[in-house]
This record gives structure tokens, C-alpha cells and sequence, in this order.
């Protein structure tokens, strides 16, 4: 491991209190890879107290690696913040009835297991929701709880493929390509979350539990909506292009006289604006160049004028220019580069997370609230790390209730 890593660099934020929103809603978490625990972790940002059930053996995902960071997979610890793990052999009476309390003690049920597996195990809906009736039971799976697909195994490059995002990324001339991020899990995953407020929201005025179904190709597919509804109602299937086959007609990065920049130019006022930005406002006027319709059937033309515009300078003097100009335009950046934006780091988006000792890299929720970013309340759990604790409580908590029912009697 080289002296200084990236995230020595970063705004060093201590765990704290965090947000309150979903604080007493208990939800236990039955999921491993990306999805679901991107899900259980987007609500423990917000408030929740979420309860990881794993394996002996752990998460899928705290083996994938490298890298590392003193022997915690940063996959791992990419999802998983803000938990509490207790490990749990689920194939044995005690591993069941350990689990059963807790389910009975919880708001929120999460699982990624198919549906033959959770009837297997005794975790469906139908059997959770008879020990505990008003469970929001959040379900995620590759194609969901129903339909000839339910039962076959998925992962994110699999819905990807499904979805037709893959046919749509990458040029023409080259093979599909995924998305250089789970895209289909950290979508679901969001979806999971939002869905599961909202089952939350109304379990308080119904008081009834609600079955919360999400797939990864459920949710890719929708991440397609433009595209899918563009076909559907013109017959036109979109093809590979390198993005340069926008509805909007000059939408796509270009080269410059050293790095390349991404251009969108997407309103007529705009296009106006970049054509006197680059000293050529006649161009602008041009006939069979007024609307974006028009520009579309000229786009070569037009794509071929500002590539060579482009190329007399460098990134830094065009992206001054048009950012003056309030022209749509940016650097393609890399990873390296997005971590180090300093913007980013001050909405609280990219920071290092200190726990007592420990020190890991985190990516933020990503939402504000009030003027103020999701602070984290702990560190990614270690391996069952809160066993003894959880059960402990557990044991007193259900202990309590028989003593208060003796009484009544």
C-alpha cells in the first residue's frame, strides 16, 4: 500500500447523530452484493436503525477485491455504512428463531433472495407477514417475485444486458458495453429505498404492512424510458452512436487542442450563445439551422464546423468561455478527478469517515436536506460485530413483553 492514498486528502468527517427522519423504524436487512445493502444504507443515512443479518462466512461483498483497505473490501465498505452486523447461521433452529424475533421486533424486512429461495428458508411475505402483519417486506431480486424469470440467478452486467442499455452504450463500430458503474444495482437500490418510505408513510395511516417488489431489470428498463418511448411511438430504434445520436441535435463531447470537453447545446438561446461565444454569431442564423428539428437533419455538417473550432484551443480556454457565456459544457473527467472535485467535497458528496480508529472512504447520499448533508452515524460494521449486543437486547426486549403479559393475566 502506497504512504499517502487518495482519501488522506479528503474533508475528514467524524461519525455523528446524522439525520432524524426515519429515527425508530427499525429494519433488518437480509441482503448481500450491492442493491439491497445500497438500499438498507440510504435508509440508515436517513435516520433508520438498520440490523445486517449475515452469514457465518459474511456479505458476498466483503470479499471483493482488490483493493483492500487494511483487509475490508472498499466494495464493501462502498454500501454498508451506518449498520449494525450480526452474524447468523440461518440453517440451523437458533439462526431461525433468532431471526423470527427480530423480524418481530422491525418495521422494515429486506431480502434479495428469489422467491424459491425466501418460501425455502421460510422468509417469503407470507410467512413474515403472519408472525409480524404490518412488516414492509422489501424484496429485490433480478426479475422480480413473479412471472417465468422469478427464479433465475442476476447480477447488474445480467439486467444490463436485459434492459438494452448495453446495445445503446458504446460506438457503433465497437462491441456493447456496460455501464462503467452497477448501474441496474445502485438504481434498484435507490428504488428499494423510496419505495419503502413510501410504504412507511402509508403503514401510518393504514397501519397495514405492505409486499415491496423491485427488480434490477425493472428498474434498468425504466432508466430507458426516453429511448423506449421514442421507439414506441416513432418505429425508429436507436443504435450505438457514442451518444452522438441525441434528440438533441449537438449533444456529445468533442476534442479539443488537448483534452476533450462534453457540449450541450440543447435550446436555441443556447445555440446562439455558443456561436457568438466562439466569435462566429452568423453561423448561428444560417438557414435549415433555426430549430433544433432542422439542426438535427444537418448534424454532420454542424458537428464537422465545431470540431474544427474546437481544436484551435485548449479545454481550459473554451470551458472559461462558455462558462461566461452560460453555455451547457464540461471536462470528461476521470475518477481521479471527480474525487478530487473540490464542489463535490463541500456538498459533502466525497469524504474520508472516522470512526474511533478507523478511517474509510465514503460517497454521501448525495441529497441535502435543509442546507445540510447526510452525516453518518457509523463506520461499515465488521463481521458480527454487534452479535452479542443485538441478541442480548432481544432477549431482554421479548423477556419484558412475557413479564408484562404474565401480569395482565
Amino acid at each position: 500500500m502506497p504512504e499517502k492514498l487518495p482519501m488522506d486528502d479528503l474533508p475528514l468527517i467524524p461519525v455523528g447523530q446524522g439525520f432524524r427522519f426515519l429515527e425508530g423504524v427499525r429494519v433488518v436487512d437480509l441482503t448481500t452484493s450491492i442493491a439491497g445493502p445500497y438500499a438498507t444504507m440510504m435508509l440508515a443515512d436517513l435516520g433508520a436503525e438498520v440490523i445486517k443479518i449475515e452469514r457465518p462466512e459474511g456479505d458476498d461483498a466483503r470479499y471483493w477485491g482488490p483493493p483492500f483497505l487494511n483487509g475490508e473490501s472498499l466494495w464493501f465498505a462502498s454500501v454498508n455504512r451506518g449498520k449494525k452486523s450480526i452474524a447468523l447461521d440461518l440453517t440451523d433452529d437458533a439462526g431461525q428463531d433468532a431471526l423470527r424475533a427480530l423480524v418481530q421486533s422491525a418495521d422494515v424486512f429486506v431480502t434479495n433472495q428469489p422467491p424459491r429461495v425466501q418460501k425455502k428458508l421460510g422468509l417469503d411475505y407470507e410467512t413474515l407477514s403472519s408472525i409480524k402483519p404490518d412488516i414492509v417486506f422489501t424484496s429485490i431480486t433480478g426479475f422480480g417475485l413473479s412471472g417465468e424469470r422469478s427464479d433465475l440467478t442476476c447480477y447488474d452486467l445480467i439486467a444490463e444486458g436485459y434492459s438494452g442499455i448495453m446495445d445503446l452504450t458504446g460506438t457503433a463500430d465497437e462491441a456493447p458495453q456496460k455501464v462503467g458503474t452497477p448501474a441496474a444495482d445502485m438504481l434498484s437500490g435507490q428504488d428499494a429505498a423510496m419505495a419503502t418510505i413510501a410504504a412507511l408513510f402509508d403503514r401510518q395511516k393504514s397501519g397495514a404492512g405492505h409486499l415491496v417488489d423491485v427488480a434490477l431489470l425493472d428498474s434498468m428498463t425504466r432508466f430507458l424510458a426516453p429511448r423506449i418511448n421514442s421507439y414506441l411511438g416513432s418505429g425508429e430504434v436507436p443504435r450505438r452512436s457514442g451518444g452522438t445520436d441525441s434528440v438533441i441535435a449537438v449533444y456529445q463531447a468533442f476534442d479539443t487542442a488537448d483534452d476533450p470537453i462534453t457540449l450541450g447545446l440543447g435550446t436555441n438561446a443556447i445555440w446562439q450563445r455558443f456561436w457568438t461565444a466562439v466569435g462566429n454569431p452568423d453561423f448561428a442564423g444560417q438557414e435549415g439551422f433555426a430549430t433544433n428539428a432542422e439542426r438535427r437533419v444537418n448534424r454532420d455538417e454542424i458537428v464537422a464546423v465545431i470540431q474544427e473550432q474546437l481544436l484551435n484551443k485548449d479545454r481550459s480556454h473554451w470551458l472559461k468561455i462558455f462558462r461566461e457565456a452560460r453555455v451547457p459544457a464540461g471536462p470528461i473527467n476521470r475518477v481521479d478527478e471527480v474525487s478530487a472535485d473540490a464542489a463535490l467535497q463541500e456538498r459533502g458528496l466525497i469524504f474520508a469517515l472516522q470512526d474511533g480508529d478507523r478511517v474509510v472512504p465514503q460517497v454521501g447520499l448525495g441529497v441535502q436536506f435543509d442546507g445540510k448533508f447526510a452525516i453518518p452515524r457509523s463506520a461499515p460494521p465488521h463481521l458480527g460485530e454487534h452479535t452479542k449486543d443485538i441478541l442480548a437486547a432481544l432477549q431482554a426486549e421479548t423477556a419484558g413483553v412475557a413479564g408484562e403479559e404474565g401480569k395482565s393475566s
